[in-house]
């Protein structure tokens, strides 16, 4: 992951990718959520959003020029958030079946549909989620994971200890549970009925829609509620996930034939881990991504074969700034997105 560029190539001017290995957009604010769009017509977009301190947050769609080499925004895809979003994803549709779609996370789900005009205001807002309403409470949306498998479902977690799933093309819940004791901070699918949630109380469980009175613990903290903040489940090979705990520089890697014990841990940062995303065209790549400042690339497909267990990465960047949060990209697999600081970076893998 290091910049390069090759001036005998005769076909750069025709090709974005290249020109460089790594491409910047600085924002005017605090970047936080990223997602990359994986529709085949729009090609190297992302969706980021502002983390400041007020009510009045903003997101951006952007895209990386093809024959100026640069990510650029749109004015007409820029709009104001309420709050913060704490993720933002667009609709797994790569074959643009259905409407252009994204949605944010904060204080409630909103799902937003993108415009094809152009003009001022291409981003209108299609419904606002809240499963809160017979209480009068909110409470606030820590993450989401949009179902790959089945886009009519987005399941969400919540302060609250609850994990929603809902209806996104009738607009309702379909099914809320109480997943966890605490907080729950982060959702991921495993396939049509199966996510997988993790807590402040320390725990990874597993839920099958089939059956919603039970849960399977996967993982637990070796400390007593010492909380886990990112999930990340392999689609390659749904076997296996990956979560980080919270003030920790590990990743824990973990089979979910054989719980309680992680079959790695991922141990290459010298701050605490922020983010991972498993490689969407392999079973045995991740990227992490932390305070100090790196995002690390593990090939993991030597765990459970012996040897002393521990790995080492197989490609590291240097960023300016702590990596809050990193997306690897479903249509350009080759492509990985992080966010530090007020700075969008895509790096080529």
């Amino acid at each position: 992951m290091a910049a390069s560029t090759d001036p005998n190539n005769s076909n750069s001017a025709d090709d974005p990718t290249r020109h460089s290995e790594i491409y910047t957009y600085e924002a005017p604010w605090h970047v936080y959520a990223i997602n990359w769009s994986v529709r085949r017509d729009k090609p190297y977009r992302l969706a980021i959003s502002s983390l400041v301190e007020h009510y009045h947050n903003q997101v951006q769609i952007v895209h990386l020029d093809e024959h100026d080499g640069e990510i650029k925004p749109d004015p007409g895809l820029s709009f104001i958030h309420p709050y913060p979003p704490t993720k933002t994803i667009f609709i797994p549709d790569p074959e643009c079946q259905k409407p252009d779609l994204f949605a944010t996370s904060s204080d409630f789900l909103r799902i937003w549909k993108v415009k094809s005009d152009s003009g001022p205001g291409r981003v209108e807002l299609k419904s606002v989620l809240d499963g809160n309403r017979s209480s009068g409470f909110c409470g606030a949306l820590t993450s989401f994971d949009w179902n790959e498998s089945d886009p009519g479902r987005v399941g969400s977690s919540s302060i609250d200890t609850t994990c929603t799933i809902w209806d996104v093309e009738r607009e309702c819940v379909d099914t809320q549970l109480i997943a966890h004791d605490k907080e729950v901070y982060d959702i991921a699918w495993g396939g049509v009925g199966v996510f997988a949630s993790v807590s402040a109380d320390g725990s990874v469980r597993v839920f099958d829609l089939r059956d919603k009175e039970h849960s399977t613990i996967i993982y637990e903290s070796s400390e007593p509620d010492i909380p886990l903040v990112r999930l990340g489940w392999n689609k390659q090979d749904p076997r296996y996930m990956a979560t980080v705990v919270m003030d920790s520089s590990k990743v824990v890697i973990l089979d979910i034939r054989y719980p309680t014990l992680p079959v790695v841990e991922l141990e290459g940062h010298l701050g605490s881990a922020n983010a991972i995303a498993w490689a969407p065209h392999s079973a045995s790549h991740i990227c992490s991504a932390g305070d100090d400042r790196q995002a690390l690339i593990w090939d993991v497909s030597s765990i459970g074969k012996g040897g002393d267990g521990g790995l080492d990465p197989i490609l590291a960047y240097t960023a300016d700034a702590e990596i809050e949060q990193l997306q690897w990209s479903l249509s350009q697999p080759d492509w990985v997105a992080i966010a530090f600081s007020n700075k969008l970076q895509i790096l080529r893998v």
